[in-house]
């Protein structure tokens, strides 16, 4: 479907940079330059916690209801019902319940009709996604340590339960790991979150050729995990995406959280996750050149460009309904998000304003 490519790329990528602190007097904690908080982060050695986090979104979007409905041909890529899930996930508000203990951890996201749960079991290998509203569960069971090694070399670690978690400290890594000069790095204000005080570390790009304005993270007077995060947009002072913990425990949490069993009657569907590999040549598979991704750019400014996915004449009227047509092609801009679908039927996507993929269109 047309629409997994427009909505879902952007606004997974949005996600990764995601509540701005609550303004808090009389705190004062021991001053920090920037390269000395980013290490503090760095060094956190937290393996375990739990607590409640909550998640608010104004990006801006237009109405995509008829986009989610029913379509035909959709073969075997996301039903509507996936599109709509991941589309609720990353906009409005959500409270989810997160829980870490080494190689186990679990997300719980609370809905108004049910709940779902994201069950990992990094010993065994597996992870479990459940849904109370629809009565199913799917089991992913991922590639063993010796697998890995095979493949990839001594080396190769298989990734920590943590990774699965959207937590604002899950985020920071992924920005930290991609900081470089086209981003200023500040201390904010000492304040609070989660009744904690915490360090404000500041992300600011310095380039004008983004919709993104600064990437804030609080981060933990003691522990140095990062306890809420937000996006704001460009001339913009609230946050457009933002997530933080309203309350955090850093015990361990009863082993009995992390323990599922599927109970009966529950539909159940088993899925191995391969490996990118080709094993007849013993080489990394790779996607075919005229469909892999291609990245124009770097840093804040850099935009997406994927291959035509093909769409029928009504999948065309519907995107056509909440797009804008400008040289080359249709837009809609969110506020930290633009998607261009070109003329002839190349997508893309970047945290950057209409006029850039328009430039990048017509390379």
């Amino acid at each position: 479907m047309i629409w997994t490519s427009v909505v879902a790329v952007p606004l997974l990528a949005g996600a990764a940079i995601a509540v701005p602190m609550a303004a808090s007097g009389a705190v004062d904690l021991p001053d920090k330059t920037p390269r000395e908080l980013i290490a503090f982060a760095g060094a956190s050695d937290v393996e375990a916690l739990s607590g409640t986090i909550e998640q608010k979104s104004e990006l801006g979007l237009p109405d995509i209801g008829a986009l989610t409905g029913p379509m035909e041909g959709a073969g075997d890529g996301p039903s509507s019902a996936q599109i709509e899930d991941l589309v609720s996930l990353v906009t409005g508000s959500h409270t989810a319940k997160v829980y870490l203990d080494g190689d186990s951890a679990r997300l719980q996201v609370l809905d108004r009709l049910g709940e779902r749960n994201v069950y990992v079991d990094g010993a065994a290998g597996e992870v479990w996604y459940v849904d109370s509203e629809s009565q199913s569960a799917t089991k992913l069971v991922l590639p063993d340590e010796e697998e890995l090694r095979d493949t990839y070399g001594e080396g190769a670690e298989k990734p920590e339960a943590g990774d699965a978690l959207p937590t604002p400290d899950e985020m920071l890594d992924e920005a930290l790991a991609r900081l470089d000069e086209s981003t200023e790095v500040t201390v904010g204000t000492d304040a609070r979150v989660a009744g904690r005080e915490v360090y404000e570390l500041v992300l600011t790009p310095r380039t004008d050729d983004t919709l993104v304005g600064d990437v804030r993270f609080a981060i933990d007077g003691e522990t140095g995990v990062a306890l809420s995060a937000s996006v704001t947009a460009r001339g913009a002072t609230e946050p457009a995406f933002q997530v933080a913990f309203t309350q955090v425990d850093f015990s361990a949490p009863d082993a009995s959280v992390f323990a599922f069993e599927p109970a009966a009657g529950l539909e159940v569907t088993e899925k191995d996750v391969p490996l990118p590999i080709d094993r007849e040549q013993g080489e990394l598979s790779t996607p075919q050149e005229e469909t892999a991704p291609r990245v124009v750019g770097e840093g804040w400014s850099a935009v997406v460009e994927l291959a035509n996915p093909g769409m029928d004449a009504e999948q065309q009227a519907m995107l056509d309904s909440v797009t804008t047509a400008v040289d080359g092609g249709r837009v809609v801009q969110t506020s930290l998000v633009s998607v261009m679908i070109t003329d002839d039927g190349r997508i893309l996507v970047g945290a950057v304003p209409t006029q850039r993929l328009v430039d990048v269109a017509g390379r």
